[in-house]
């Protein structure tokens, strides 16, 4: 369990501060889809390409800024392009950016795809023309790697433990019998699926009756509706499971204006640094830190090491953290 400074805002403040974060990501998403752009390349050094979700997501500019501060610290070592798309649901930009990265030559693709099976075709296109693949963050369909004869080394967290790990976090402030909601991400997503599946495993054990599963698609505002919707529909409902911060934040949001807090309790997963006033002010009671600043890293890592000539390495799976107030 990690400990945070207790904050002294009220939950509007606070609520305030979350939004005010998440909508400077998204200006900055906006402004530029890369987060650093750099297509200089040294002569003898690997060029290494991060290609994410969607910059306006907290979580994923924590990870670009990782990739950076790593790649600074190890510049005589390789050289980085970090690109990331404007919201999660633009898979034809994601697809763009590593057709972008295969005309430009890069050596290695280190991809937290927005869609486990979408990405594939492309990715195959990749490793066709030599650039070595990593999968990061969200695991690629086994199925279409496997019809697509592509072996891609997955480094990754566990997102069924860890949902399980903040649904169990969660139990522990319910009632057998009680009604909750799951708002999912994105339904073809792997991590999406893990989650949500982690989130069941935590409320059968408990007893708990999930009355409702929708998908709020990784953002704060669709979130928020489905939310609504939620509250409307069950009047007696205890709790809302959000598979990422970001709709946890809407969720939030939502409880509020429907005038519950304090009333239906909340889960998010990522750990990111605008919802840390609602975990210390109880609005939100646990959330999964899966380490963004490192996930990268650990990926652009074992990419070097396939590069220098060592055997692709077997599927890596990185820590997952229980965050509570």
């Amino acid at each position: 369990m990690k400990q945070h400074l207790s904050s002294n805002s009220n939950s509007v403040a606070s609520l305030a501060l979350a939004l005010s974060v998440v909508a400077l990501a998204m200006l900055n998403a906006g402004c530029n889809k890369s987060a650093n752009s750099d297509n200089k390349s040294t002569p003898g050094k690997p060029k290494v390409a991060l290609v994410m979700k969607s910059l306006a997501n907290e979580f994923f500019s924590t990870m670009a800024e990782g990739a950076k501060q790593h790649q600074a610290a190890n510049a005589a070592n390789y050289d980085i392009v970090v690109n990331g798309i404007k919201n999660e649901t633009d898979l034809a930009e994601q697809v763009n950016l590593v057709e972008q990265m295969i005309a430009q030559q890069v050596n290695a693709i280190v991809i937290a795809p927005a869609d486990s099976k979408a990405l594939v075709t492309v990715l195959k296109h990749a490793k066709e023309a030599g650039i070595l693949v990593v999968n990061i963050d969200n695991k690629l369909d086994a199925e279409v790697l496997q019809r697509e004869d592509l072996k891609v080394p997955f480094v990754g967290p566990d997102n069924r433990a860890g949902a399980r790990k903040v649904g169990e976090a969660l139990a522990k402030q319910l009632q057998a019998g009680d009604k909750v909601a799951i708002i999912e991400g994105i339904p073809t997503a792997f991590n999406g699926q893990q989650r949500r599946l982690g989130f069941e495993d935590a409320m059968k054990a408990a007893g708990v009756n999930i009355v409702s599963v929708q998908s709020g698609r990784w953002e704060m505002e669709t979130a928020n509706n489905v939310a609504s919707a939620m509250l409307n529909e069950h009047a007696d409902l205890k709790a809302l499971l959000c598979a990422n911060d970001n709709m946890a934040l809407g969720a939030v949001s939502a409880i509020q204006a429907a005038g519950k807090t304090g009333k239906v309790l909340v889960v998010g997963f990522d750990n990111i640094s605008a919802l840390r006033p609602l975990l210390d002010n109880g609005q939100v009671v646990a959330t999964a830190d899966q380490h963004g600043d490192r996930l990268a890293v650990f990926g652009i890592e074992a990419a070097l090491k396939i590069l220098k000539g060592e055997a692709p390495p077997a599927d890596q799976t990185t820590a997952v953290d229980l965050v509570t107030k």
